[in-house]
C-alpha cells in the first residue's frame, strides 16, 4: 500500500434554506440568541466545519447500508466485519477505508490503513461575501420559533435561533488518497454520500426546513456526474 494520487474535490455549496450549526456556546448575552451559530473566532463569520460534512455524509451512508442493525446505532467499527455476510462486509469496509476508524481499533489489530477522505472546513465564497456587502446583507439572520398549545391555540416557549440565510455560498475542498487501485471506487461512494446529504439536510432542525444545500462542483465532468447520480 503506497500514496499513489490524491484526487481534490472543490466548489460551492449553496445554502437553499437557512442553515443551523451550533456553536456549542449556551452563554446568552444581552441582545443576543440562546442557539447561535458556529462562526470564527477572528472574522466572527460563520462557516461550515469540515467535521459537520464528514459526520453527516458517513452517518448517511451507514444508514444507506442497512449496517445499523449490527451496530445498535453506534459509529460503525471494524470489530462487527468478523459478523457481516460477504456483501455487507465489503460495504463496511468501504465505508471504513473511506472515513477511517478509531486509533483504539487499530491497537487491537483491526486497520484498513489511513482514512481516505479529509474535509476542510468551508467558508464564505469571497465573490458572494463582497455582493453581500456591497447590498449590506446580513451573513447571519435570528429565526424565533415557538410550539403551540393544542388546546389553548396560543404560542408557548419561544426560541430564538441563529442561522445562515438562504443564498449564502460556501466554498469546500476534499482531499481524497488513493492509496489502492480499488480506492477509485471508493470515490465513488463518497459522490453517492454527498448526493444523499444534498437530498437530506445538513447542520440542526432539519425537520423543520434548516440545511437544505446544493453542491455545485469546479470540474464540470464530476458536476455532469454527479448531477446525473442516483445513490438508489
Amino acid at each position: 500500500m503506497k500514496l499513489m494520487e490524491i484526487k481534490e474535490l472543490r466548489g460551492k455549496i449553496i445554502l437553499k434554506s437557512g442553515l443551523h450549526i451550533g456553536s456549542g456556546n449556551m452563554e446568552m448575552h444581552i441582545g443576543g440568541t440562546d442557539n447561535p451559530v458556529i462562526k470564527h473566532p477572528h472574522t466572527l463569520e460563520p462557516y461550515i466545519p469540515g467535521s459537520s460534512l464528514k459526520g453527516k455524509v458517513r452517518s448517511l451512508l451507514e444508514i444507506k447500508s442497512g449496517l445499523m442493525k449490527d451496530t445498535n446505532g453506534d459509529v460503525l467499527s471494524p470489530k462487527i466485519l468478523s459478523k457481516l455476510k460477504e456483501d455487507e462486509r465489503k460495504q463496511a469496509e468501504a465505508i471504513l477505508k473511506i472515513f477511517g476508524s478509531s486509533g483504539a481499533d487499530t491497537k487491537e489489530g483491526f486497520s484498513l490503513g489511513p482514512t481516505r477522505v479529509s474535509f476542510s472546513d468551508c467558508y464564505l465564497d469571497s465573490e458572494w461575501k463582497n455582493k453581500a456587502i456591497e447590498n449590506r446583507w446580513s451573513f447571519t439572520e435570528t429565526k424565533v420559533e415557538n410550539s403551540i398549545n393544542r388546546i389553548r391555540g396560543t404560542a408557548e416557549n419561544p426560541r430564538h435561533t441563529e442561522r445562515v440565510p438562504a443564498g449564502a455560498e460556501f466554498n469546500f475542498h476534499i482531499s481524497f488518497k488513493i492509496l489502492e487501485e480499488t480506492d477509485k471506487e471508493l470515490l465513488d461512494i463518497l459522490l453517492q454520500g454527498l448526493k444523499l446529504l444534498e437530498m437530506d439536510t445538513l447542520g440542526g432542525n432539519g425537520s423543520r426546513g434548516y440545511g437544505r444545500i446544493k453542491f455545485v462542483f469546479s470540474d464540470p465532468e464530476i458536476q455532469k456526474k454527479f448531477e446525473n447520480l442516483n445513490p438508489f
